[in-house]
């Protein structure tokens, strides 16, 4: 029997893997990045914690020491992509109240509620901020003739915020559900 709580489990579990996908993203996984800029063979790819060649940390300075990628404003924006991993962490908790929602308590499935929207809202921070970030260094890229394109994990976190408002959706609506209990042949309450 399914419970009323399993559709916005799936959804907010469905979101933490796409926000974990981004947070492990360039320098760790070199798949998934934010932008791609190159010129002449040469390639550079942004994620959360750094670019290509670079150790993963919080915080970094683009190789480009020209124009407003040099700005300590820009610097700092770039502290702003532990948005990315908070995110996760939040959906995934929204994940471990949905499976006690789904298997004992209707109070599980209200905290489903509440944490799912709470991560979409820092989802929908972190994806204008990166906006914001990765088209000033997009425009400054190609202002000094280098190619530059938006990557995968900008269109990761739109996925993954998409899938937390239909997970807060749908586990709100879970809410009013059916949660009588279950009786078994043999045992008593």
């Amino acid at each position: 029997m399914s419970s009323p709580a399993t559709p916005g489990l799936l959804f907010c579990g469905a979101a933490t893997v796409l926000l974990i996908f981004v947070s492990v993203s360039e320098p760790t996984w070199h798949d998934v990045y934010f932008l791609r800029a190159s010129t002449r063979g040469f390639q550079l790819r942004f994620g959360v914690f750094g670019y290509t060649g670079t150790h993963a940390r919080l915080g970094y300075r683009f190789p480009i020491t020209t124009g407003e990628l040099s700005s300590s404003t820009i610097h700092n924006l770039t502290f702003t992509l532990i948005l990315h991993p908070i995110a996760a962490g939040l959906s995934g908790l929204a994940v471990m109240f949905g499976l006690c929602g789904s298997q004992y308590h209707r109070s599980g499935t209200v905290l489903m509620a509440l944490s799912s929207s709470l991560a979409a809202l820092v989802t929908l921070v972190a994806f204008v901020l990166d906006m914001v970030l990765f088209s000033i260094a997009r425009h400054e890229f190609r202002k000094i003739g280098w190619s530059s394109q938006y990557g995968n994990a900008l269109w990761l976190t739109v996925g993954a915020l998409a899938l937390l408002l239909l997970g807060f959706c749908t586990s709100t609506i879970g809410i009013f559900g059916s949660y009588r209990r279950r009786r078994y042949p043999g045992y008593t309450y």
